[in-house]
């Protein structure tokens, strides 16, 4: 593999399936659909920051660290999948949210507690600052903290999509199935970032299509090049990437990042209602609404196989009842 070379704790249930959605793929009359179910790496409810959570943390085992520090939203999966990989490996987890804290824990939140994560609030202040204050924080009181950096987005995570990559390639080959284009919700670029490494290291012909859920696509696509040369170099497969080359869909940003519209509520609808198929509201809800609304404007042939790459985070639907149902 590409990343053999890496420190790795594994602790996904992999490989993840692929799964056709035939009855969605009627209902919209488009090209074949299928899912990748990252959904179900097994990781406290799953989701791909597990993939990533295998290096970084092998990375930070390697180093002796006995507390992994990492930031987000409230509702963030990235914290609670590090509070989940923490506690399976016998660390201590901090984790440093924006705003305030709510008078209920709901969702993300509620298994942040529940597997024993220190949750400090950040209000205000700069979550670089923040984090950074609360490692010096850590290593003062004589502790040995790993920074996990927002979103598991740097070299060392972003080579857990790599190895994504080259594991569908695989089951793809088993099965003689030709996937055309890859869809997914892009933001903090680690995912993007690894597939499109993967892509030109193993030499997949698909396009690596990624839906930005909240940033502009020429902000995007600059940060995912960046991470992705920077990827390849650590895997000793030195290339630059072009952000002009990186495919960025920003057509579907809405009210911004984890606002959740008519868009999400229909998607997320029509995938449970179709497929059985749980989607959230902040990620996964917003690329399947543009994946739908591509499909709609016919941006896809009628024989292509597109997949979309699930990347869990069903557990935000109960940090959101309010605004699904409205």
């Amino acid at each position: 593999m590409l990343t053999d070379k890496l420190h790795r704790e594994r602790m996904a249930h992999l490989p993840t399936r692929v799964e056709p959605l035939e009855r969605l793929s009627a209902r919209l009359g488009g090209p074949r659909l299928l899912v990748k179910r990252d959904d179900q790496t097994g990781l406290a409810t799953g989701g791909n920051k597990t993939r990533k959570l295998e290096f970084l943390v092998g990375e930070a085992l390697a180093g002796r660290a006995d507390v992994l520090v990492t930031g987000g939203a409230p509702q963030s999966n990235h914290a609670r999948q590090t509070a989940a990989a923490a506690a399976r490996c016998g660390l201590r987890s901090v984790l440093v949210l924006k705003g305030e804290a709510p008078p209920v824990l709901t969702g993300n939140l509620l298994l942040d507690e529940l597997l024993g994560a220190e949750i400090r609030w950040a209000g205000d202040q700069d979550m670089n600052d923040a984090l950074q204050e609360t490692a010096e924080a850590l290593w003062s009181q004589g502790g040995r903290p790993a920074l996990i950096p927002y979103g598991g987005s740097n070299p060392v995570g972003a080579s857990g999509y790599v190895a994504a990559l080259e594991e569908l390639m695989a089951q793809l080959e088993v099965v003689d199935q030709r996937v055309d284009t890859i869809v997914f919700a892009s933001s903090s670029g680690g995912t993007q970032a690894g597939l499109v490494v993967g892509a030109h290291s193993l030499g997949f012909s698909g396009r690596i299509l990624g839906i930005s859920v909240d940033q502009p696509r020429e902000a995007l696509a600059a940060t995912v090049a960046m991470l992705a040369t920077e990827t390849a170099a650590l895997l000793g497969r030195p290339t630059g990437f072009d952000p002009a080359r990186i495919e960025i869909n920003d057509d579907y940003l809405g009210d911004g990042y984890a606002s959740v519209g008519k868009p999400e509520r229909d998607a997320i609808r029509l995938f449970a209602r179709t497929e059985g198929l749980l989607l959230d509201p902040v990620y996964t809800g917003r690329a399947a609404a543009g994946l739908i609304d591509l499909i709609g404007q016919e941006r896809f042939r009628k024989d292509e196989t597109v997949l979309f790459w699930h990347t869990g985070g069903t557990v935000g639907l109960f940090g959101f009842g309010d605004k699904l149902t409205a």
